[in-house]
């Protein structure tokens, strides 16, 4: 991606890896909706693809010349997520030194792919939906209407919308509008038989880039990695052989090589049979209990890459609500907080769905 952080590939850099029935599937679905011009939902966890669904129906469709447009609804703060999508004028906030145009207009007759829309705040979500049905971009700071622009908007996200829409957190219209079309990824545990097709790939990739000596995996190592369960999916299995590829000075990849998560249970090891393979859940509880790192250094990051999902910050707070007695403020405390951040860490968990109810530890 450029400067601008826009996308201009061709349809042959984006593919969608794969030959369970599940992917097959859904690429007849892409070739099927990327003719059309209609507005593309697509969810799934964390780490599956929708990213890649989004390139394979843009640059499939009659768009593909021009701008694919991502922008994460996750990663900004309302305000510059605002400015992100529509663009300001200068003087209009601080540090607001020139005119600068939004994503949906540096997209004009491409595509925006809005990733994780479901963590846009109600006022925004307000915005979003003013702009699908008038098409007029209301650039921050500007006086009176603005220009008209013709881009196809592309969803996605991880969470449920419809549990949202029941809990006041997400607005039915904009779910209908946007859900014209809607496309499921499918995670990586539902279709193992695709991850040796991703892990040649990677390795190809990784290796060029690396001028690696590993040539393979071995069995054993294959194995593992068929049998792990992926919580984070295709972009976890990437991560996992790019390590591989830098940390491993051999041509073939061992079972001893991969991370403790991933290893299975080998029979002839002296290890008590009943053990419980670590985790990287117990991984980062160790660093924050015993190590003394921060939660805003050791785990956050990770979260925000990625690499982490929900589910692994909820497990980590539930521990710290079991050791801390349903008590919020000491496991802020246990995670190497200082006092003033306990308001952004519940907020943090709030924003991210990531909280847990602390009466169930008291």
């Amino acid at each position: 991606m450029g400067p601008a952080s826009l996308t201009v590939a061709s349809k042959a850099s984006v593919r969608l890896l794969g030959q369970s029935p599940a992917i097959v599937a859904l690429r007849a679905e892409i070739d099927r909706v990327a003719k059309s011009d209609a507005k593309v939902l697509v969810t799934g966890e964390s780490g599956s693809g929708k990213e890649i669904v989004a390139q394979s129906i843009h640059f499939q469709s009659p768009r593909a010349t021009m701008v694919l447009a991502p922008v994460n609804c996750a990663g900004l703060p309302e305000t510059l997520l605002e400015s992100e999508l529509f663009g300001h004028v200068r003087g209009s906030f601080t540090g607001a030194y020139r005119d600068k145009p939004g994503k949906l207009e540096m997209a004009h007759n491409g595509t925006v792919f809005l990733d994780e829309v479901g963590e846009m705040t109600l006022r925004m979500q307000g915005l979003l939906l003013r702009f699908l049905e008038t098409g007029e971009l209301q650039t921050v700071g500007a006086d009176g209407g603005g220009r008209i622009v013709n881009v196809r908007v592309i969803a996605a996200t991880n969470r449920n919308l419809r549990e949202m829409i029941a809990q006041g957190t997400f607005r039915e219209d904009l779910f209908y509008r946007l859900n014209v079309i809607h496309l499921g990824v499918p995670p990586l545990r539902e279709r193992r038989e695709d991850i040796p097709t991703l892990v040649a790939q990677f390795l190809s990739r990784f290796t060029q880039a690396n001028s690696s000596a590993i040539t393979e995996l071995s069995p054993g190592a294959m194995h593992a990695l068929h049998e792990y369960s992926w919580p984070g999916n295709v972009r976890e299995l990437e991560n996992v052989i790019e390590r591989l590829v830098v940390t491993v000075n051999r041509p073939t990849v061992e079972l001893a090589d991969l991370p403790a998560e991933i290893q299975v249970h080998d029979p002839v090891s002296i290890r008590p049979k009943r053990e419980r393979r670590r985790t990287v859940v117990d991984d980062l509880y160790k660093r924050l209990i015993d190590e003394k790192e921060s939660f805003w250094t050791t785990v956050y990051p990770l979260f925000m890459d990625r690499d982490l999902t929900r589910e692994h910050v909820r497990e980590l707070v539930r521990r710290g609500l079991e050791e801390a007695r349903g008590n919020y403020r000491i496991v802020a405390r246990l995670f190497n907080m200082e006092p003033r951040d306990y308001k952004r860490f519940l907020n943090f968990l709030r924003k991210h769905d990531c909280q847990v109810p602390f009466r169930d530890y008291r």
